[in-house]
C-alpha cells in the first residue's frame, strides 16, 4: 500500500507522536484491488487532535477544520490531497441517533475498531511501519467479498440508524454481500431510518444510485436498492413507491410487479436520470388503489415525487427536473403522436431531450429485460435528426428575428415573449420558415389578430 500513498501523507505520519494509521474504505479497498485514484484518505491514531493538528502543519498540510469534541480534524495539503483524522475513541449512542451522545478516547485499537459499522471497514494501515492490523478479522471479510457487523447486528444498527443506509450502499459499492445477521438486525431496526434527517438519508440514497460509479458495476444500484427492499427500510423512506411490491402488471407488456419494474428500470438507467427511473412509476400504486387501474399515473406520479422530494429537502432544480421527466415518461407510448405534435414538444423540451429519452429507454428495457432500442426512442430521434437537418430553431434566440424586431413590427413589448415562441413553434414544423421576412410577417399579423 505504500506505494500508491500521497508522499505528504508519510510526511504527515514521520512527524505524528504516535503511530499514524489509514482505515476504512482506503484501505478496504486496496485490499480488494479496488482503490481510486482519488481515495478517501480517513487517518487514525492515539494521538489528540491538538497533536495531529501541529504535526500535520509541520508537514506542509493546512488544517480545515477541527472537532474538539469527537477528536476530528479535518486537512489538506499543498496538492489538494484531503485526509479526516479521528482519534481513537469509544462511542455512545441513543437508539437510532446517529451522532454519538458520549465519547470517550482510548489508546486502544481494538476499542476504536469496535465503533465501525462493518469488519472491513475496521482494518487499519500503519503508515509508518508499512504494516496492517486487522483486530476484528475483517481481512478475511474483505477476500470473501462479505459485510459483517463489527458488533452483534442488532446493536450496530440500533445505535446508529444511517448504517441502514450505508449497508444497501456500501453493499453497492464494494459488490460485498451482507451476512445474514447483518441484514436481520437492519431489517429489525428499519424504522429507526425515520430518526435520521431527511438530507442524509437523500445523500445516501443519491450514492447508491451512482454507487457504479466506484466499480464500474452497471448492476450496483440495483443491488443496493434490492437490500433496501429486503431490510424494509425502502417502506420506511419512500413508502409510495414500496406499495407496488406485489402489485402485477400486464404480463403482456410485464414480466415484473411495480416494484421490482421501478428497480430494473434503474438498472437500465443513464447515471443523468436514475432518481427519475426509480420514482417514475410512483404514481402506480395510488392510481390502482383508488381508481383500479393505471391510468394517468403519469400525473399522479409527478405530484408524488414532488412531495418526496420536497419531504428529502432535495435541490429545487433535481426536483423540477425529476418530475418533469416523470410527467413526460409515457410520452408516445403507442407511437401515435402526430410528428407536428412531436416536433413541438422537442423544442418545448429541448433542455430536458437526452435525458427524457434515457428514461424512456430504460423504462422499455426494464419491461421484459430488452435491449434493443425502444420504438419511440427511434421514433424521436428520428425526427429530431430531421429537423437538424431542416435547420429547425430549438431556441427563441435561433430565430431570425429577435424581441426588437417583432416589437418594430407591432408587437407589444408585453407580448413579446409569446410571440417568440409562437413563432418558434411555428419553425419546429417547417425550418424553412426561419427567415426574417416570414417571422415578421407573421408577428404583425399576431398584432393585427
Amino acid at each position: 500500500m505504500q506505494n500508491i500513498l500521497p508522499e505528504s501523507l508519510k510526511r504527515l505520519a514521520d512527524r505524528c507522536p504516535r503511530p499514524l494509521c489509514l482505515v476504512g474504505g482506503s484501505v478496504r479497498d486496496f485490499l480488494s484491488g479496488d482503490l481510486r485514484e482519488h481515495a478517501d484518505w480517513d487517518l487514525a491514531s492515539a494521538c489528540t487532535d491538538e497533536q495531529f493538528s501541529a504535526a500535520a502543519v509541520e508537514a506542509g498540510f493546512s488544517v480545515k477544520a477541527v472537532y474538539p469534541r469527537t477528536g476530528t480534524v479535518k486537512a489538506e495539503d499543498e496538492n489538494g490531497v484531503a485526509c479526516e483524522f479521528t482519534r481513537f475513541r469509544h462511542d455512545a449512542y441513543e437508539t437510532g441517533v446517529h451522532a454519538p451522545v458520549a465519547v470517550e478516547f482510548t489508546e486502544d485499537i481494538a476499542v476504536d475498531a469496535r465503533r465501525r459499522d462493518f469488519c472491513c471497514n475496521a482494518v487499519y494501515y500503519d503508515i509508518s511501519c508499512e504494516k496492517f492490523i486487522d483486530p476484528l478479522g475483517g481481512i478475511g471479510d474483505i477476500k470473501h467479498k462479505i459485510l459483517r457487523t463489527v458488533a452483534p447486528a442488532k446493536q450496530v444498527f440500533g445505535e446508529d440508524g444511517l448504517r441502514l443506509m450505508r449497508l444497501a450502499r456500501q453493499a453497492a459499492q464494494t459488490g460485498f454481500t451482507p451476512d445474514e445477521e447483518c441484514l436481520a438486525g437492519a431489517k429489525m431496526h428499519a424504522a429507526l431510518i425515520r430518526d435520521i434527517v431527511p438530507e442524509r438519508v437523500f445523500a445516501e440514497l443519491m450514492l447508491l444510485l451512482h454507487a457504479d460509479e466506484k466499480r464500474n458495476d452497471p448492476a450496483a444500484p440495483y443491488r443496493g436498492l434490492c437490500i433496501l427492499r429486503d431490510t424494509d427500510v425502502l417502506r420506511e423512506i419512500l413508502p409510495e413507491l414500496a406499495l407496488g411490491n406485489g402489485m402485477e402488471q400486464n404480463p403482456k407488456f410485464h414480466d415484473y410487479d411495480v416494484l421490482e419494474h421501478s428497480l430494473r428500470t434503474v438498472l437500465y438507467a443513464a447515471p443523468s436520470v436514475r432518481l427519475a427511473a426509480l420514482l417514475h412509476d410512483v404514481g402506480k400504486p395510488y392510481c390502482f388503489l383508488h381508481f383500479g387501474n393505471y391510468h394517468g399515473h403519469e400525473i399522479e406520479g409527478e405530484r408524488i415525487a414532488r412531495e418526496i422530494l420536497n419531504r428529502f429537502k432535495a435541490p429545487a432544480a433535481v426536483t423540477d427536473r425529476t418530475a418533469l421527466l416523470i410527467r413526460l415518461h409515457m410520452r408516445d407510448l403507442d407511437l401515435r403522436m402526430k410528428e407536428s405534435k412531436v416536433r413541438r414538444e422537442i423544442v418545448q423540451y429541448v433542455a430536458f431531450f437526452e435525458e427524457f429519452l434515457a428514461l424512456k429507454q430504460a423504462d422499455f428495457s426494464a419491461c421484459k429485460d430488452v435491449l434493443t432500442e425502444a420504438p419511440a426512442v427511434t421514433k424521436w430521434r428520428r425526427i429530431c435528426s430531421e429537423m437538424k437537418d431542416e435547420g429547425v430553431p430549438f431556441s427563441v434566440k435561433e430565430l431570425k428575428v429577435n424581441g426588437l424586431d417583432v416589437q418594430a413590427a407591432g408587437v407589444p413589448p408585453k407580448d413579446t415573449a409569446e410571440v417568440l415562441h409562437a413563432l418558434l413553434y411555428d419553425c419546429a414544423l417547417d425550418g424553412s420558415l426561419n427567415n426574417r421576412a416570414y417571422l415578421l410577417k407573421r408577428a404583425a399579423a399576431w398584432k393585427k389578430a
